[in-house]
């Protein structure tokens, strides 16, 4: 009889310890497979896919004054994307293009391709709360950051990732840190805060009303809020968005910055 409980007991605890093996590895294997690199993988290509065309329009919000500009927009992977200006009128037909390396910004008013270099990236873009960087996107979050994954948390109604991102050495970044929040359902960007060297808020980017183009759900509404000025901020609104269209990378270059419409 006792022989026959001790049976019991071994082939129980033996059994206990496979389940929680199983738990062990499958908690492990679960993990590697949502490193933070791979989760700011699949967000990006979520966001922007393989190439992408947009309408939107960005409205400049003051104490003492409103602005709207609208654009155009065109990407293809990481290394080529140009901006097209076409309202207010005295701002039509302004253009920014990266190649690769390069950034290239074309002001017809005076008719004069300038290139501009990486010390202002992160400077203000046509007066907004956005930065160069920000709308060209010259750096890489998935290359030129070192990530971890803090914690997972709700947020606005959705499961979320919050990733740390410090910038890797030698990089033409400003920031000394930056913090996502990535829905873990869709890979959707929810939250992005910008940090100073001295790990002080900068800005906050609020991405909201998310819509489905495609088979790609994104947010549509982007507002950026500078942590030390109250009352300011950008808003963003994508009117229209297609992913994966047929575009050349002969398209992104400076003779056509002249030319596209």
């Amino acid at each position: 009889m006792i022989g026959k409980k001790i049976s019991g007991l071994s082939t129980y605890l033996l059994t206990a310890s496979v389940i929680l093996f199983a738990t062990f590895a499958l908690t492990e294997t679960d993990l590697k497979a949502q490193s933070a690199a791979e989760i700011l993988e699949r967000s990006e290509e979520m966001m922007r896919g393989d190439s992408q065309y947009a309408e939107m329009t960005m409205r400049i919000e003051r104490p003492r004054y409103n602005r709207e500009v609208s654009m155009r927009s065109w990407l293809k992977g990481r290394d080529y994307s140009l901006i097209l200006i076409t309202a207010p009128a005295r701002d039509n037909g302004t253009v920014f293009l990266m190649r690769e390396n390069d950034i290239w910004n074309y002001d017809p008013r005076i008719d004069r391709t300038t290139r501009l270099p990486s010390s202002m990236m992160a400077q203000s873009w046509m007066g907004s709360d956005f930065t160069n960087d920000d709308l060209v996107r010259d750096s890489d979050i998935v290359d030129d950051f070192e990530h971890q994954i803090l914690r997972t948390e709700e947020y606005n109604g959705y499961e979320a990732y919050v990733i740390e991102l410090i910038p890797k050495p030698d990089t033409p970044i400003v920031w000394g840190k930056v913090l996502m929040w990535i829905s873990k359902d869709d890979y959707i960007h929810l939250r992005i805060e910008n940090y100073d060297q001295r790990d002080r808020l900068v800005n906050t980017m609020e991405l909201s009303e998310i819509k489905e183009f495609g088979q790609r759900k994104v947010p549509t509404r982007i507002v950026v809020k500078p942590a030390d000025k109250e009352n300011e901020s950008t808003v963003l609104i994508y009117e229209k968005i297609e992913f994966d269209i047929d575009i050349d990378e002969a398209f992104f270059s400076r003779a056509n910055m002249q030319r596209v419409r």
